[in-house]
């Protein structure tokens, strides 16, 4: 068998040796009738399959890594119909109640006022340091009503009133000296009306002082009335605070022109 594979094989190539010289007057017509060979496709016939090489394998893709499985979505619940509800309405918001502006400007006046309520309020003012905004003037009644004690026996009596006044911090007093039936009372206070003076008569228990009276005056007698002119609407605003230690005591706007005329 082997020598059979040599006889073969020379004899292939010996044959195709001729072809190519034109041996026999053959090349040009196997030229011009045959077609060109193709030397990469020539086998030898009987060549064992094991000894010819094995055609290239084409390259073996790589393998695509498995998509991993999605997960399935859990089925959204379904949602419960909402009972119908009425249409709700929206509240009504009232309207903030109008106030003065800060650069609106008044003009006041606040009064009557005599003995120690006086002096409270004039201490009151002047702490507010409104310059030539504060001014003042009095009124005469005829009528009035005061705080006061009886007429004492003399003037002995009279001293040691005042200094049991002075020793529960009353210092505003007056002593009456005309002659006749009121003459050596102690009068604490004047006022315009009967509330006002009853007020400052329970101040005055309060503190300790249980023989005075209230009653009434039918003589002249002056209260004072403060006068705000052009003050601002905070400053109106603290004068309202301090009139609540004021009882019977009137707060009121006035027209700033009747202010004028009367200074």
């Amino acid at each position: 068998m082997r020598k059979l594979f040599w006889i073969l094989l020379l004899a292939n190539v010996a044959f195709f040796a001729a072809m190519q010289k034109g041996w026999m007057g053959l090349g040009e017509q196997v030229s011009q009738s045959q077609p060109p060979l193709h030397e990469d496709m020539i086998r030898l016939l009987g060549t064992p399959e094991a000894i010819l090489p094995a055609p290239p394998m084409p390259p073996t893709p790589p393998a695509t890594p498995a998509t991993p499985a999605t997960p399935a979505t859990p089925a959204t619940p379904a949602t419960p119909a909402s009972p119908a509800t009425a249409p709700v309405e929206p509240p009504v918001i009232e309207p903030p109640p109008a106030t003065a502006r800060p650069d609106t400007l008044a003009c006041l006046e606040w009064g009557d006022f005599s003995g120690s309520d006086l002096t409270r309020a004039t201490v009151a003012l002047a702490a507010l340091q409104l310059g030539d905004k504060l001014s003042q003037y009095q009124i005469e009644h005829d009528t009035g009503y005061w705080v006061y004690f009886p007429p004492l026996k003399n003037k002995a009596a009279v001293n040691r009133k005042i200094s049991e006044l002075k020793a529960r911090g009353i210092n505003e007093y007056f002593v009456v000296q005309n002659a006749g039936n009121l003459q050596n009372a102690i009068s604490l206070g004047v006022f315009k009306t009967q509330e006002a003076a009853q007020n400052f008569f329970d101040e005055l228990r309060a503190k300790g002082v249980r023989t005075a009276q209230v009653g009434e005056r039918a003589s002249k007698f002056k209260v004072t009335v403060f006068r705000l002119s052009g003050v601002s609407n905070l400053t109106e605003v603290k004068i309202a605070e301090l009139q609540k230690d004021f009882a019977g005591s009137e707060l009121k706007r006035v027209p700033c022109t009747h202010i004028d005329k009367a200074g």
